[in-house]
């Protein structure tokens, strides 16, 4: 159903290739809510990521729709005629993707400042503050005149995080955020994460966190073969599953 609170709305979304013989996604429906924290799990090859990179069109669905703040993105004219500005729609949705994707010949603030200063328009000094509180937000106010190359891969990730808030989104999407980095560097980028949950950011996250996902998600998801399996509650999802393929899988990833 959808509510005056659903962000983006997701119907009966399908990817496929191989003309049909490989279904990465298979008629997922399911409502992201302001607020939301949603947390989505499952084998790898499920379509976590195609669905997560399916939100912004990253991917471009087979057929559904993706309805974000009330326009269907997968369209190219919405109900009045007009068309469709789909990067305006992707400004609102911050992306974080396991690999950090930064710019090894500017610094971190130049790296901060630049889709800002492009896409938005704004002024050079109004960004440059704004960026420098984010890095403060995130413990990394003394690395602002620093090169990528001289980060931890924890620290590169908290900036490609900083680098997405600084577009003011209205939803963050994390692409298996930490999978990419040391066991180490894990915990610093799950506590800036667990800060903007608890600030009220709307989060959609796909992760083999079972432990960030059972703290902070509201909302869980279970993706197995292309299919929205089950979705719930944390305390439901990992203390009282219904499916089989979920029993599965958590034997396996809970220790």
């Amino acid at each position: 159903m959808v509510t005056s609170d659903s962000l983006i709305q997701v119907r009966d979304l399908c990817k496929y290739y191989d003309k049909g013989r490989i279904k990465a996604l298979d008629g997922i429906s399911v409502d992201i809510n302001r607020g939301d924290v949603m947390v989505v799990i499952g084998p790898s090859g499920g379509g976590k990521s195609t669905f997560l990179r399916s939100l912004n069109l990253l991917e471009v669905p087979t057929s559904g729709e993706v309805i974000f703040e009330g326009v269907d993105i997968t369209k190219k004219r919405d109900a009045n005629g007009e068309k469709i500005d789909l990067n305006a729609h992707r400004q609102k949705m911050g992306m974080v993707f396991q690999h950090f994707n930064l710019f090894p010949h500017k610094t971190v603030i130049e790296n901060l400042m630049l889709a800002p200063m492009k896409v938005k328009k704004t002024g050079g000094e109004e960004t440059r503050e704004k960026c420098v509180a984010l890095l403060e937000r995130v413990g990394l106010a003394d690395k602002a005149e620093t090169y990528p190359i001289q980060l931890s891969g924890g620290q590169k990730q908290r900036v490609a995080i900083v680098r997405a808030l600084a577009m003011d989104p209205d939803v963050m999407l994390f692409d298996e955020p930490t999978s990419a980095l040391d066991p180490e560097m894990v915990g610093e980028v799950l506590d800036v994460m667990k800060e903007l949950a608890r600030n009220g950011m709307t989060m959609v996250v796909v992760t083999h966190e079972m432990g960030f996902a059972r703290e902070v998600g509201n909302r869980i998801l279970f993706l197995a073969s292309g299919k929205l399996v089950e979705e719930g509650h944390p305390e439901q999802i990992f203390n009282a599953p219904e499916s089989d393929r979920l029993k599965d899988f958590l034997s396996k990833v809970l220790i």
